[in-house]
């Protein structure tokens, strides 16, 4: 039986989910082929790989892995081909019909709704899109992120460092303070460098090096 917490993070990846769909619905043809900052990626790309993290289970993403002898690459890319549509409009409705999904590999939720909260800003921010999540999904994103590597090394990335929104209740750690808005901190963990600098404090040269090492 899911917990109250994670009905309540849940419902938070739901609206992250419909917001996002909302926003695509107005994307030109040529918008859906635009850069992301997931890589080499397009929108349309990401899209289905958001569609594909929320329809597998434990077992599959653990057959999926194993088909693809545990290397993420490759599961990734053949999921996301399983659920691309023809086209975009058809990529865009097999997103809408996963928007209440609570299906995860694990029971790690504020990772599932960090996924959907960062992979909706790598398609945003590259198309000038200006929605920004609400703080309350954000918070518990940010708070997990500083905690731990999952999908991403995130607890590496901030490690020694003091972080505190401006915006919200999230503050942590010790050390050399960086400081900003609680969207600008979870893009940063996540290893989304242009959102670095939207922040401030002694910190922030150091997380900057951080990434700029880890993208190469």
């Amino acid at each position: 039986m899911a917990r109250p917490q994670d009905d309540h993070l849940w419902a938070l990846a739901h609206a992250e989910r419909a917001a996002l769909a909302e926003d695509l619905s107005g994307l030109s043809a040529t918008q859906w082929r635009h850069g992301t900052l997931c890589g080499e990626w397009d929108v349309e790309q990401v899209v289905a790989h958001l569609t594909a993290a929320a329809s597998l289970g434990q077992w599959q993403w653990l057959r999926s892995m194993l088909g693809a002898r545990f290397r993420p690459d490759v599961h990734n890319q053949r999921r996301l081909a399983e659920h691309r549509g023809s086209t975009p409009a058809e990529t865009l409705q097999r997103f809408r019909a996963v928007i209440s999904s609570t299906t995860a590999p694990s029971a790690h939720t504020p990772a599932y709704l960090g996924e959907v909260v960062v992979h909706a800003q790598d398609i945003r921010r590259p198309l000038g899109l200006a929605r920004t999540p609400d703080v309350d999904a954000l918070t518990p994103v940010a708070r997990f992120f500083a905690r731990r590597n999952f999908t991403v090394d995130s607890r590496t990335h901030v490690a020694g460092l003091q972080l505190q929104a401006d915006d919200g209740p999230f503050a942590t750690g010790t050390g050399p303070l960086v400081r900003g808005s609680t969207l600008a901190l979870v893009m940063s963990m996540a290893g989304r460098a242009p959102y670095v600098d939207e922040l401030d404090g002694p910190g922030v040269p150091t997380l900057r090096s951080r990434l700029s090492g880890s993208a190469a």
